[in-house]
């Protein structure tokens, strides 16, 4: 993971959100009419003073979606819980990785089969950075998110 930086960084943006829902299925005719201003961050940012964004390397996490150069939305204000994609760093290094504590041993896992998990030792320190709350991707070919 590449740290991006914080929420702090950045700035209120509007953006028009169209009442009418897309159809991802067949094509409908396209309404006219804006529900109201959107702000990206209002949408995917719940804790601003705990929020931090992290770059994707890595094909670890394919499986839950996340690919590399995706931008993890990452809030260090949420206590991480069975299930969760964390920010984690054991072993003095950092990794995004599904956390899994229950049956024990805790474990880190990979979501993309061709990784094996990481299961927790007695010695193991694991420091948890944040929960991973969001994924910014650009779909444009050669796009930046």
């Amino acid at each position: 993971c590449i740290l991006l930086g914080d929420y702090h960084s950045l700035y209120a943006l509007s953006i028009p959100l169209f009442l009418e829902r897309i159809s991802a299925g067949f094509p409908s005719p396209a309404e006219d009419y804006i529900e109201k201003t959107l702000d990206l961050n209002e949408l995917c940012i719940e804790h601003p003073a705990a929020t931090f964004f992290v770059r994707v390397q890595g094909e670890s996490m394919i499986e839950a979606g996340i690919f590399p150069d995706d931008v993890l939305v990452v809030d260090r204000s949420l206590r991480a819980g069975h299930g969760d994609i964390i920010i984690a760093s054991l072993r003095s290094e950092m990794t995004v990785k599904q956390l899994h504590l229950s049956p024990p041993p805790v474990r880190l896992l990979p979501r993309n089969s061709a990784f094996a998990p990481i299961v927790l030792g007695e010695d193991d320190v694991l420091e948890v950075f944040g929960v991973v709350t969001n994924v910014v991707r650009s779909l444009r070919r050669g796009g930046k998110s």
